[in-house]
């Protein structure tokens, strides 16, 4: 267990509902709640945005100064830090399963099979995927999405003529991440394990022995590890080679007898936040396996369920299942 802590350099949040998401609008600390509402913080005051009304935000994720939000009324809304609201999008009823956005404002989200992307300009084009989708991604580089789908993962260009390229592996794919450097696709499956594949030749690779899903995934800032959910320590799992994990074990950290629920990279070096199902938060230094502690487990804690680091890492936001919420500063 962690001998260092942070935990006096916390701020606790009072969300009121269980947390969905967690984003940097700007400067600003925001939250997704399940109760469709987004509240924003800062040292004066706090604000909440009603984004959709009675309905729950299922999905969420922050775009520059806004946060998307997707809910299980079909809409898909843009909720500003000033708090405005913008409908982006409506899928009459039909749940918004997965969303993703890149820093020039384009949007991609998923109801059922069907993938629209919406780019900087408002342009929006559909993909029909072979089957429902629960996970997009943008590429880092060009206008390419990553799409998570059963049987595996497609790469789309919304605005090229030239058929999608379809990386294959049987089973359910849930979420999907590419690496910042773009040379891997990684997805969590229903199988309690991950798949990836190098993105130049399609050579793939499996990554199993997971007693529960791997619903968090999470890229350090120099594509080097990929940090996963789903254990009772934080696997982190190595990219830096060309045929990245393949007969290599991962890192373990902060082992414990709770699963890990949440993890974050550190934007610019190598610590992984990483959240449990009893509400405790750790950060792990890759690659000696230093812990500090930034949050105990509460008495009845609730899991750990949302991250996010500002774009300085000087700061980092989370959330849990049971609305509890804080704002770690930390110390120069």
């Amino acid at each position: 267990m962690a001998s260092a802590s942070l935990t006096a350099h916390v701020t606790p949040l009072d969300a009121g509902a269980p947390v969905a998401a967690a984003a940097f609008l700007g400067q600003i600390p925001a939250l997704a709640l399940e109760n469709g509402t987004v509240l924003l913080t800062t040292p004066r005051a706090e604000q909440r945005i009603s984004a959709h009304h009675d309905a729950s935000i299922l999905v969420a994720v922050a775009s520059g100064d806004k946060f998307i939000t997707g809910g299980d009324d079909g809409r898909v809304v843009a909720a500003s830090q000033d708090g405005g609201v913008q409908e982006i999008a409506d899928e009459k009823g039909k749940w918004i399963d997965a969303l993703a956005t890149r820093s020039d404002g384009a949007i991609v989200w998923s109801s059922g099979k069907n993938v629209r992307a919406r780019d900087k300009d408002g342009s929006i084009k559909t993909f029909p995927a072979p089957s429902s989708v629960r996970g997009l991604a943008f590429m880092p580089k060009g206008y390419r999405i990553a799409i998570a789908h059963y049987d595996g993962a497609t790469l789309w260009f919304p605005n090229a003529a030239a058929p999608p390229d379809h990386f294959k592996w049987k089973g359910s794919h849930l979420s999907i991440t590419a690496s910042p450097d773009g040379r891997f696709l990684a997805t969590s499956m229903q199988e309690n394990a991950l798949h990836a594949w190098r993105v130049a030749d399609q050579k793939d690779m499996r990554m199993s022995g997971y007693p529960a899903k791997t619903r968090s995934l999470s890229w350090s800032f120099d594509s080097h590890w990929l940090a996963t959910s789903g254990a009772d320590a934080a696997i982190i799992w190595p990219f830096k080679d060309k045929d990245g994990p393949i007969n290599k074990a991962p890192l373990e950290c902060g082992a414990r007898q709770a699963r890990v629920t949440q993890v974050a990279f550190h934007p610019k070096s190598l610590v992984v936040a990483q959240g449990y199902e009893d509400g405790l938060l750790l950060l792990c230094r890759i690659p000696d396996g230093a812990e500090i502690l930034v949050r105990a487990a509460p008495k009845g804690g609730r899991a750990i369920s949302a991250l996010a680091w500002d774009h300085a890492g000087g700061r980092l936001l989370f959330g849990a299942a049971d609305g509890a919420a804080g704002l770690l500063d930390m110390p120069a």
